[in-house]
């Protein structure tokens, strides 16, 4: 039976609801981590770093899918609720093409400007080279790039969650087996895994625009004919411009702590931090996944002035999130170990470092589940700025002020341990926001 943005939400009805999202962005986070996965054990280690090293200028580069994906699920969500369908399939369709434009435009920018910023980052050497040979096979494919993380949200609004999973679960297949032949079984080495990783991307985002070009008429979103319109732009960028700032945040972050690992433990710094981030992502994919599935629902709900039902699934949701936190302090823990083995059981000394980084990190996930899901919330509610203001200070302010000092008491160890304070104090902030906030949205 399906489940409809109007329908009254209990909590078996939310998971079943926001299961599809959440796994669809678990995937999405484990064929990136499979890439890191083939390459340090198949190619080498100078490799596995140079791949971390670059990945966070790839990212911001794609950060606009993420931008007109929630800011646009937002906006359209909201527009079905006050009843304006066709508004809505308008809505989606500027969203998308003009995706399209900027993906080609940004897609040719990164290539021409890749060496010259991975010189800027620190790189030199075979490590450069490295970087330079992964990016711009990655930057072929960054339009259908940006439409893969720009559908995942659109699935969600067009109450068809379950085939977006589909799509991300056929683009993820498709990364692993590349991954496995072309780095394991063809040795072609860190192209291989590019080229798999690029592949997979357009499988993501090239099937979806196809459906709803050709197959999606009868559903409540399609593409259409529409025209260029400013201020539904504008209003989609200011709806989206908490998760467009907490892409580019967290990939200025991560240079900045690839640049203080290359100080304090070089090249192996480096891959340690990058096992860390692998598992970050599958792990924050889960708060991410839920956000991102229930936000057309709050969206809709506040649109059609549900204040009973928005009330509802607020609450619900601060308990999902905060049962979930403490069973991922636990797991990370627990899994500390044998996943720091999978990706560098080969390197004695590599393993011990990314061991500890990995203990003492693992507490950062008992706070961003609230603050990611604050501002998803706010997104939702329509309010950019307040969503904006929690990605901003979580992903860039927080962690650039912890990067920089805590390093200063405890060298190493304060890398890790900065991650955990910049999460606290972001957890601290929304929490703030979320009841200074409540009698004005009525949640």
């Amino acid at each position: 039976m399906t489940i409809q943005l109007s329908d009254h939400f209990s909590y078996s009805k939310l998971f079943r609801f926001t299961l599809p999202s959440v796994v669809m962005m678990i995937f999405t986070s484990i064929y990136g981590v499979v890439d890191g996965f083939f390459v340090s054990n198949f190619v080498d280690k100078t490799s596995f770093a140079a791949v971390n090293f670059i990945m966070p200028f790839l990212m911001m580069l794609g950060a606009v899918g993420f931008m007109f994906g929630t800011g646009g699920s937002a906006l359209i969500s909201k527009t079905l609720g006050e009843g304006n369908t066709e508004k809505a399939r308008r809505l989606f369709s500027l969203f998308v093409y003009v995706s399209i434009a900027l993906g080609i435009i940004l897609s040719a920018l990164g290539i021409a400007f890749l060496r010259p910023v991975a010189v800027l980052l620190g790189a030199e050497g075979e490590m450069l080279e490295n970087c330079v040979l992964y990016g711009r096979i990655i930057l072929i494919a960054l339009p259908a790039f940006i439409l893969q993380f720009e559908f995942q949200s659109f699935f969600v609004t067009a109450e068809k969650p379950h085939l977006g999973l589909a799509v991300t679960v056929a683009a993820g297949v498709t990364n692993m087996v590349l991954d496995a032949l072309l780095c394991a079984v063809f040795p072609i080495g860190l192209a291989g895994a590019a080229i798999a990783t690029a592949l997979s991307q357009c499988v993501g985002g090239i099937f979806p625009l196809i459906y709803f070009s050709v197959f999606g008429k009868s559903n409540r979103l399609h593409l259409t004919g529409t025209k260029l319109e400013i201020q539904p732009l504008i209003k989609a960028c200011g709806n989206g411009a908490s998760e467009l700032l907490s892409t580019i945040s967290m990939s200025i972050v991560g240079m900045l702590y690839n640049a203080q690992l290359m100080k304090f433990a070089g090249e192996d710094g480096v891959a340690a931090y990058g096992v860390l981030m692998y598992v970050n992502m599958i792990f924050v994919a889960v708060f991410i996944g839920y956000s991102v599935g229930t936000a057309p629902v709050i969206g809709y709900n506040y649109g059609a002035g549900r204040t009973d039902e928005l009330k509802s699934i607020f609450s619900k949701s601060l308990l999902i999130i905060s049962v979930t936190s403490v069973f991922m302090v636990a797991a990370g823990l627990i899994f500390a170990s044998p996943l720091s083995g999978i990706f560098v059981g080969y390197d004695r000394a590599l393993y011990e470092m990314t061991l500890r980084g990995f203990r003492i990190y693992s507490f950062a996930f008992l706070f961003a589940g609230i603050a990611i899901y604050g501002s998803s919330f706010f997104t939702a509610l329509n309010n950019g700025l307040i969503s904006a203001a929690i990605s901003f200070l979580r992903t860039l302010v927080f962690q650039v002020a912890a990067v920089i000092i805590f390093p200063l008491i405890w060298e190493l160890d304060g890398i890790w341990v900065s991650i955990v304070a910049a999460e606290f104090m972001a957890f601290a902030v929304t929490v703030v926001f979320l009841a200074t906030q409540r009698k004005r949205y009525r949640y």
